[in-house]
């Protein structure tokens, strides 16, 4: 699973792929339409299409002569199941932190009570 993460984090750090799996989280699309806000050849929004298909970001499908592009299920619920584990353990890590500040806020109180 390190070995896929790498791989998906490494094509998500370049922004223009990045903007092609925004465009394809809006339905499936061709190399022409991928390409067409960027000014970049389409064998250059090809070898793009292809970093994004071996991280398992995306998939293609045959349709004739075209080959629509999509994303794929199994590559963006691993990224999301990762920043989720992420997410718990943040949250775990304020909750304590919330704790601790209560404990600290409810001595203070306690302690000026006991001045007056």
């Amino acid at each position: 699973m390190i070995q896929t993460l790498d791989q998906t984090f490494a094509a998500l750090a370049d922004s223009t792929r990045r903007a092609i799996l925004a465009r394809l989280a809006k339905g499936e699309a061709t190399v022409l339409e991928l390409a067409e806000p960027f000014e970049l050849s389409q064998p250059a929004i090809s070898k793009h299409l292809k970093v994004l298909e071996t991280a398992g970001l995306i998939e293609r499908r045959v349709a004739g002569t075209t080959r629509p592009c999509r994303l794929k299920k199994d590559g963006v619920e691993a990224v999301d199941k990762w920043l989720g584990n992420l997410r718990q353990a943040l949250t775990a890590n304020y909750d304590r932190l919330d704790v601790l500040l209560a404990g600290m806020n409810s001595k203070k109180k306690k302690q000026k009570g006991k001045k007056r």
